[in-house]
């Protein structure tokens, strides 16, 4: 598949706007932790949940998501009820409410509320930042390749070689893509703190709506 120039130039005014997200709001974020960490805690609540419906999509997730659907068909639709949507719906009835009147910073902070502090308390404190960090590679590893292998069939490397003037092995042209977006991503994340992360986040889930109902209406009139 060939992407056309109003393709590419959706794609350049996307990364044009996160960042320019990021940068606006650096000075915002660098007014308290609570700022850079929390948004102030002033972000509306379905701005927070748009943010986290974003998340809960990636090329990784939708790779996998179609390929059960080819494995089990239509009963595929089944095996997303036995975890995220229900997890989904418990976080945000239970625990965000919980954990909102802790006035906790991070999962960390928050176990001092609910085991105090000890021996006991610090070491579940040091699991919980180690299963933190392994955890985010993790996920990054994870929509990193996928994004990277994604990219790579819409923009392919013969194409881009010749303007770059280097040279790449084959297996590791998704890492290289995958690479420039997530610097994208941690731009405007270190930048603009969690408010930049969630007018990010808002901006993706319209871009998949609007997707969504174009590939829809393309695909009705198509068959």
């Amino acid at each position: 598949m060939q992407l056309t120039g109003l393709d590419l130039s959706i794609i350049a005014a996307y990364m044009v706007a996160v960042t320019t997200i990021g940068v606006l709001l650096t000075k915002r974020a660098a007014k308290s932790l609570d700022s850079y960490l929390l948004g102030g805690k002033t972000l509306p609540w379905y701005f927070l949940g748009l943010s986290n419906a974003s998340g809960m999509f990636d090329i990784s997730g939708t790779m996998w998501l179609v390929t059960i659907g080819f494995v089990y068909g239509l009963k595929s639709i089944w095996l997303p009820w036995l975890w995220p949507t229900f997890n989904q719906i418990f976080l945000m009835v239970y625990l965000s409410a919980w954990l909102r009147r802790s006035n906790a910073r991070t999962g960390a902070q928050w176990l001092v509320t609910r085991f105090g502090t000890g021996t006991g308390a610090n070491l579940s404190h040091v699991v919980v930042v180690v299963f933190a960090l392994i955890s985010a590679l993790g996920f990054l590893a994870y929509g990193f390749i996928g994004l990277g292998k994604f990219v790579e069939l819409f923009v392919p490397w013969e194409v881009v070689q010749p303007y770059l003037g280097i040279e790449v092995s084959p297996e590791y042209v998704p890492h290289l893509y995958g690479i420039v977006f997530t610097l994208v991503a941690v731009i405007y994340t270190v930048l603009g703190g969690m408010t930049s992360i969630v007018l990010a986040d808002v901006l993706q889930y319209t871009i998949m709506t609007v997707s969504a109902v174009v590939v829809a209406v393309i695909a009705m009139l198509s068959l």
